[in-house]
Protein backbone atom coordinates (compact mmCIF):
# COMPACT_ATOMS: atom_id res chain seq x y z
CA UNK A 1 0.00 0.00 0.00
CA UNK A 2 2.59 2.55 1.17
CA UNK A 3 4.67 2.42 -2.06
CA UNK A 4 1.25 3.82 -4.00
CA UNK A 5 1.05 6.37 -2.41
CA UNK A 6 2.43 10.17 -2.95
CA UNK A 7 2.38 13.07 -0.53
CA UNK A 8 2.60 16.53 -1.77
CA UNK A 9 1.50 20.41 -1.43
CA UNK A 10 -1.58 21.13 -2.60
CA UNK A 11 -2.61 23.41 -4.70
CA UNK A 12 -5.73 25.70 -5.42
CA UNK A 13 -6.78 22.99 -8.42
CA UNK A 14 -6.88 20.87 -5.65
CA UNK A 15 -9.72 22.71 -3.96
CA UNK A 16 -12.38 20.50 -4.73
CA UNK A 17 -10.80 17.29 -3.91
CA UNK A 18 -10.06 18.54 -0.68
CA UNK A 19 -13.25 19.88 -0.19
CA UNK A 20 -14.56 15.88 -0.94
CA UNK A 21 -11.93 14.41 1.20
CA UNK A 22 -13.15 16.81 4.04
CA UNK A 23 -16.80 15.93 3.45
CA UNK A 24 -16.29 11.78 3.60
CA UNK A 25 -13.78 12.25 6.29
CA UNK A 26 -15.12 13.67 9.14
CA UNK A 27 -18.84 12.19 8.40
CA UNK A 28 -18.64 9.44 10.54
CA UNK A 29 -18.78 12.43 13.25
CA UNK A 30 -22.96 13.01 12.54
CA UNK A 31 -23.49 10.20 14.70
CA UNK A 32 -21.93 11.79 17.69
CA UNK A 33 -23.14 15.25 17.51
CA UNK A 34 -26.45 16.78 17.36
CA UNK A 35 -28.00 17.83 13.87
CA UNK A 36 -27.48 21.52 14.85
CA UNK A 37 -23.91 21.47 15.69
CA UNK A 38 -23.26 18.89 12.93
CA UNK A 39 -24.77 21.05 9.90
CA UNK A 40 -22.65 23.76 12.21
CA UNK A 41 -19.47 21.70 11.34
CA UNK A 42 -20.62 20.24 7.77
CA UNK A 43 -21.13 24.03 6.84
CA UNK A 44 -17.51 24.83 8.06
CA UNK A 45 -16.20 22.01 5.89
CA UNK A 46 -18.10 22.92 2.82
CA UNK A 47 -16.95 26.65 3.18
CA UNK A 48 -15.19 26.72 -0.51
CA UNK A 49 -14.32 30.43 0.59
CA UNK A 50 -12.51 29.04 3.94
CA UNK A 51 -10.73 26.40 1.77
CA UNK A 52 -9.61 28.56 -0.80
CA UNK A 53 -8.19 30.81 1.75
CA UNK A 54 -6.29 27.94 4.40
CA UNK A 55 -4.71 26.83 1.07
CA UNK A 56 -3.07 30.64 0.20
CA UNK A 57 -2.16 31.91 3.29
CA UNK A 58 -0.89 28.12 4.44
CA UNK A 59 0.77 24.70 3.42
CA UNK A 60 -1.76 21.99 2.66
CA UNK A 61 0.01 18.72 2.30
CA UNK A 62 -1.96 15.81 0.84
CA UNK A 63 -1.82 11.94 0.45
CA UNK A 64 -2.79 10.76 -2.82
CA UNK A 65 -2.94 7.29 -4.63
CA UNK A 66 -3.20 7.49 -8.54
CA UNK A 67 -6.79 7.73 -7.81
CA UNK A 68 -7.82 10.42 -5.82
CA UNK A 69 -6.95 12.54 -2.54
CA UNK A 70 -7.09 10.65 0.31
CA UNK A 71 -5.30 12.42 3.25
CA UNK A 72 -4.69 16.05 3.89
CA UNK A 73 -3.73 18.32 6.66
CA UNK A 74 -3.53 22.17 6.84
CA UNK A 75 -0.78 23.93 8.03
CA UNK A 76 -0.94 27.63 8.94
CA UNK A 77 2.13 29.40 9.85
CA UNK A 78 2.80 32.01 12.52
CA UNK A 79 0.88 35.55 12.23
CA UNK A 80 -2.57 34.02 11.83
CA UNK A 81 -3.91 34.11 15.36
CA UNK A 82 -7.33 33.10 15.80
CA UNK A 83 -9.78 32.80 19.41
CA UNK A 84 -7.66 29.59 19.64
CA UNK A 85 -4.19 29.96 18.65
CA UNK A 86 -1.51 32.36 19.65
CA UNK A 87 -0.22 35.50 17.25
CA UNK A 88 3.52 33.24 17.52
CA UNK A 89 1.87 30.06 16.78
CA UNK A 90 1.55 28.01 14.01
CA UNK A 91 -1.29 25.26 13.68
CA UNK A 92 -2.18 22.71 11.83
CA UNK A 93 -6.11 22.18 11.02
CA UNK A 94 -8.28 19.73 9.36
CA UNK A 95 -6.23 16.30 9.15
CA UNK A 96 -8.75 14.42 7.38
CA UNK A 97 -8.17 10.35 6.02
CA UNK A 98 -10.19 8.93 3.59
CA UNK A 99 -12.13 6.24 6.07
CA UNK A 100 -11.20 3.14 3.65
CA UNK A 101 -7.50 4.57 4.07
CA UNK A 102 -7.39 4.33 7.86
CA UNK A 103 -4.96 2.67 9.73
CA UNK A 104 -1.72 2.93 7.10
CA UNK A 105 -0.05 5.60 8.88
CA UNK A 106 -1.48 8.29 6.65
CA UNK A 107 -2.55 10.41 9.29
CA UNK A 108 0.73 10.84 11.29
CA UNK A 109 3.15 10.67 7.96
CA UNK A 110 1.02 14.40 7.38
CA UNK A 111 1.59 15.40 10.93
CA UNK A 112 5.32 14.19 10.63
CA UNK A 113 5.49 16.76 7.29
CA UNK A 114 3.99 19.46 9.15
CA UNK A 115 6.41 19.14 11.74
CA UNK A 116 9.67 19.16 9.11
CA UNK A 117 8.00 22.03 7.46
CA UNK A 118 7.11 23.94 10.47
CA UNK A 119 10.98 23.44 11.75
CA UNK A 120 12.60 24.24 8.67
CA UNK A 121 10.98 27.57 8.31
CA UNK A 122 13.12 28.61 11.12
CA UNK A 123 10.98 31.11 12.64
CA UNK A 124 8.34 28.62 13.93
CA UNK A 125 8.87 27.73 17.81
CA UNK A 126 5.58 26.32 18.63
CA UNK A 127 2.77 24.19 16.89
CA UNK A 128 -1.18 23.65 17.67
CA UNK A 129 -3.93 22.02 17.42
CA UNK A 130 -7.44 21.26 18.65
CA UNK A 131 -9.35 18.04 18.74
CA UNK A 132 -11.84 16.52 20.29
CA UNK A 133 -13.18 13.42 23.07
CA UNK A 134 -15.20 11.73 20.22
CA UNK A 135 -11.47 12.10 17.50
CA UNK A 136 -9.88 9.36 20.03
CA UNK A 137 -7.31 8.12 17.31
CA UNK A 138 -6.31 11.85 16.50
CA UNK A 139 -6.09 12.49 20.41
CA UNK A 140 -3.92 9.53 20.87
CA UNK A 141 -1.50 9.71 17.71
CA UNK A 142 -0.99 13.76 18.98
CA UNK A 143 -0.02 12.67 22.02
CA UNK A 144 2.08 10.11 21.05
CA UNK A 145 3.77 12.61 18.77
CA UNK A 146 4.43 14.80 21.57
CA UNK A 147 1.72 17.51 21.70
CA UNK A 148 0.16 18.52 25.03
CA UNK A 149 -2.98 19.53 26.27
CA UNK A 150 -2.78 23.17 27.78
CA UNK A 151 -6.65 24.34 27.59
CA UNK A 152 -10.09 22.78 27.56
CA UNK A 153 -12.52 24.54 25.74
CA UNK A 154 -16.29 23.88 24.80
CA UNK A 155 -17.36 23.72 20.71
CA UNK A 156 -20.11 21.93 19.04
CA UNK A 157 -21.33 20.57 22.33
CA UNK A 158 -18.45 18.40 23.09
CA UNK A 159 -15.02 18.65 24.92
CA UNK A 160 -12.44 20.06 22.90
CA UNK A 161 -8.37 20.93 23.78
CA UNK A 162 -6.12 22.77 22.74
CA UNK A 163 -2.56 21.56 22.09
CA UNK A 164 0.89 22.52 21.57
CA UNK A 165 4.63 21.25 21.05
CA UNK A 166 7.37 23.22 21.62
CA UNK A 167 9.04 22.61 18.21
CA UNK A 168 12.71 24.44 18.40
Amino acid sequence: MNKDLVYRQATLQDLERLNQLGKISYKEYSKVLTSDHWNTLSTILNDKKNIENLIKIGTVFICETSMDIIGMIYFIPSGNPTELYQSDWCYIRFLGVHPKYRNYGIGKKLVDLCLIYARKTSREHTIALHTSEFMHTARLMYEKLGFEKVKEIERLGKKYWVYLMNIE
